[in-house]
């Protein structure tokens, strides 16, 4: 005979507030011995890539509380109540969770992606079939690119539409070592991948172990260390600002007639990185994914002298 124990039950509070109070609800819940403590987007703002040390947070937030089923939640309810004007506050819930196996649960929600015509990413825990296609292994993370977001997935598709056979790339703002990665699926003889966050540059490492790439494949480095032998690819999936300010040290990078492919450039930025490139650069193409862009340049064959 066999018995089971008994399924744990869960409730969590749902705030929907400003950030400017997140602190005073935050304390509130954790007055109330809250399990955790998380934060969504409540409008459709993006935020990328934080720089290191940074939490940014959106304006609008959902703010959410987990408690277990028993937990009496009328004092952080009247509490939540009673300085809902004060700490602007538009609407407060609260939900039962049934017990559920969870991280199977959050495995389950992450399924192989296609990019382009032959270039896939599938979780690690996902079943690979044996076929041509160009395959990564890379799980979802926190903080780095896993090819969900419209301006990796414009990259990647990019890539699997012109593969870098033979050609030196360099990765600006690996984040993960995606694009790097499927640099080197593609045929890439040398790739550089860089990023001013460290642990930007061990997630690489640790993706190239989990695709069986050598690790003389792809170089990780900080941006101060690049070397400065020009290479024929460049793509850079970071913000429009530091897209903008980056313009002549990219130039600098890229041998005369290579390539550059940028990306994380919002629809209204597009104007901005166009005129930051026009000096030095034919553009070739603009695609867009969603309100998100990638622009597409080719180094003249006789740059003008800086």
């Amino acid at each position: 005979m066999t018995s089971s124990a008994p399924k744990q039950e869960w409730q969590q509070i749902n705030c929907y507030c400003n950030k400017a109070f997140q602190d005073e609800i935050t304390q509130c819940m954790e007055m109330a011995n809250a399990l955790s403590i998380t934060f969504q987007d409540a409008g459709d703002t993006p935020v990328l890539e934080p720089l290191p040390g940074e939490t940014p947070l959106w304006n609008d937030l959902i703010l959410t509380a987990l408690f277990t089923g028993d937990d009496d939640l009328s004092a952080p309810l009247l509490d939540l109540q009673s300085n809902k004007q004060q700490w602007q506050i538009s609407k407060i819930d609260v939900e039962r969770l049934e017990d559920q196996d969870w991280e199977r649960a959050w495995m389950d929600d992450f399924k192989p992606m296609k990019f382009g015509e032959n270039l896939w990413i599938y979780p690690s825990w996902n079943e690979i079939p044996e076929d041509e296609s160009t395959k990564i292994i890379l799980d979802p993370g926190l903080a780095f690119g896993s090819g969900t977001h419209p301006t990796t997935a414009l990259c990647l598709e990019w890539l699997d539409a012109n593969p870098p056979q033979g050609l030196s790339v360099i990765d600006y703002g690996c984040g993960s070592g995606i694009l790097a990665i499927a640099a080197a699926k593609l045929g890439a003889s040398a790739i550089l991948a860089t990023d001013i966050d460290p642990q930007a540059l061990i997630a690489t490492k640790d993706n190239m172990l989990k695709n069986k790439i050598p690790e003389f494949a792809i170089e990780t480095c900080f941006p101060e260390e690049l070397p400065t032998e020009p290479v024929e690819l460049l793509i850079a999936n970071i913000l429009s600002g530091p897209l903008v300010e980056l313009a002549e040290t990219f130039a600098q990078l890229i041998k005369p007639n290579g390539t550059i492919v940028l990306s994380g450039i919002l629809e209204e930025q597009t104007d901005n990185i166009v005129k930051a490139y026009q000096i030095g650069f034919n553009i070739i193409q603009v695609a867009q994914k969603d309100d998100w862009i990638r622009v597409t340049a080719q180094r003249t064959a006789n740059p003008p002298l800086p």
